[in-house]
């Protein structure tokens, strides 16, 4: 009962489970190949020393 009353809640959560996962992984195997996060080169940032220091 308590399953069928709340369906859309539960098979939404599971959706947006799945998506963040799925955005968590890929960030770690970006980072696990050296990739940046901000997607551009890192010569002309302001943050580029501490970028360096956290990797």
């Amino acid at each position: 009962m308590w399953i069928a009353t709340n369906l859309g809640t539960i098979l939404i959560s599971l959706f947006l489970v799945l998506i963040v996962s799925g955005i968590i992984t890929s960030l770690v195997k970006d980072k696990k190949k050296g990739k940046s996060s901000c997607g551009c080169s890192c010569e002309h940032c302001k943050m580029c020393c501490a970028c360096k220091k956290l990797n």
